[in-house]
């Protein structure tokens, strides 16, 4: 008879480690679970596909469809991999390593690897998006699905999907060492609480010189004011968002240590 976890892998691998899931964690495979049922109707669209290619009747759509579901349902599986563990990776060393050394090289993984490229991701498709909603883009092909838009903001949102699930993740390893209160979060994941405290800096100010300046001053000239300018240090040039974004990020771990002392004196 096999092994209950084993049985649980098969039918529900979201069901794994339950016990040490947080919150977070249960909202991926949740949510996970409901899209899972893409794959099914992405296999049924490739057949009838097939089959109406064959008689004749090609469906441009069809073939939109597949494109649409197949990235969807991969995008969300992202999250859902990372959440269960279930990602490929070589472990001919991991797995002889201790618990310790194997928290730490996951907490590394995650956030100072994997989610500063998953937080530039979100960023570099958010203006995709956005343009594709101006542009109300459809499909290429007359017959095929219009309002292509949804699926360029459902990759976007997608980002932020997997960015939870990393986070979520992240938070259940730390709380194996140490207790993870907000400061020590933020401080043991600094490249990408620093990356996402730059991109409110950034798109904070962009925002505030927008709306205060006329509107006759293009996105272009705005780029080009003196705050986006450089600071040479030596033979290296920081930007001034940059000298900020390190200052704000500073802070935000020492008002986030100081809530949490707070607390604990309270309790």
């Amino acid at each position: 008879m096999e092994p209950v976890e084993e049985i649980i892998k098969l039918s529900d691998p979201g069901e794994v480690g339950r016990e040490e899931h947080n919150r977070g964690d249960r909202v991926i495979v949740q949510i996970s679970n409901v899209m899972a049922w893409l794959f099914p109707i992405l296999m049924v669209a490739i057949v009838a596909q097939v089959f109406l290619r064959g008689s004749g009747m090609n469906q441009a759509w069809l073939d939109d469809l597949q494109w649409w579901l197949y990235g969807s349902a991969v995008l969300v599986g992202i999250g859902y991999a990372v959440t269960n563990n279930a990602h490929v990776r070589v472990d001919i060393l991991f797995d002889n390593f201790g618990s310790d050394k194997k928290n730490r090289i996951e907490i590394f993984g995650l956030v100072w690897l994997f989610l500063p490229f998953i937080i530039l991701c979100w960023d570099v498709t958010l203006p995709y998006a956005i343009a594709s909603v101006s542009a109300n883009e459809g499909s290429d092909s007359p017959n095929g699905l219009h309002n292509l838009w949804m699926l360029k903001v459902f990759m976007n949102v997608s980002f932020a999907f997997i960015g939870i699930a990393i986070w979520s993740a992240y938070v259940r390893f730390l709380n194996k060492m140490t207790e993870p209160v907000l400061w020590k979060q933020l401080l043991f994941a600094f490249p990408s609480t620093m990356f996402l405290i730059n991109l409110v800096v950034y798109y904070s100010i962009w925002w505030a010189l927008r709306l205060t300046t006329p509107a006759d001053v293009t996105n272009r000239e705005i780029g080009r004011h003196p705050i986006f300018d450089e600071l040479q240090v030596g033979v290296e040039e920081i930007p001034y968002t940059i000298i900020i974004t390190v200052i704000v990020t500073f802070i935000v771990i020492g008002l986030a240590y100081a809530r949490d002392r707070a607390r604990e004196a309270r309790y």
